[in-house]
């Protein structure tokens, strides 16, 4: 399979779940700026998981321009990514709607500890199907931005029961971590590198 397709698909599945997730937001009835007001907890957590589905099409997108094939191990791991990160709108609207919770700000927290993790097996299995002198195995490397994203995920959940705000500071710090896309991948793919 050529890797394009599977791009391309990756595409269309995130660009529909960030679909639906704007579709979740509703309109106040008043026409008055305060009449927002109350629809702040929807639209923090709808901006904390654009920012998400926003990195991992970003950080995807990079990943794939040092893929040079594609196995079947790697299209069910892509696909397992997607499982995850598909049921990002239903956490977000759950912990929007709650008002961040302690229960969907957990919940939050084990889709994106599994989303990471998918995207981190994805990688690993990608990793094993090319040479260890391939553009990809040279711009993985340790991958510590993957290993220490998995690691906040797991505090985050754990705190969410006690502290909220500070799981989602946790949520945040990795979305920080991964907001410029790995710059390994592009001094490698810049024309000065060739």
């Amino acid at each position: 399979m050529k890797k394009s397709r599977l791009e391309a698909f990756s595409d269309g599945v995130l660009a529909i779940i960030i679909t639906i997730m704007v579709l979740e937001l509703k309109g106040p009835h008043e026409p008055t700026l305060s009449a927002l007001w109350p629809l702040w907890p929807k639209i923090l957590s709808y901006l904390m998981s654009f920012v998400v589905i926003g990195i991992y099409w970003n950080n995807h997108h990079h990943l794939w321009q040092v893929v040079e094939h594609v196995k079947g191990s790697v299209l069910w791991a892509n696909l397992h990514l997607l499982f995850w990160l598909s049921l990002v709108p239903f956490v977000t609207a759950w912990m929007g709607e709650n008002q961040f919770a302690a229960a969907p700000v957990a919940l939050y927290g084990v889709v994106l500890l599994g989303s990471g993790c998918a995207y981190y097996i994805m990688v690993r299995l990608l990793l094993a199907s090319h040479a260890n002198d391939s553009l990809l195995a040279r711009a993985m490397g340790s991958d510590f931005k993957g290993r220490i994203s998995i690691w906040l995920y797991l505090i985050g959940i754990g705190v969410a029961f006690f502290w909220p705000w500070l799981a989602g500071v946790l949520y945040g710090v990795v979305s920080v971590i991964w907001l410029v896309p790995d710059r390994r991948i592009e001094k490698l793919i810049s024309p000065s590198a060739r």
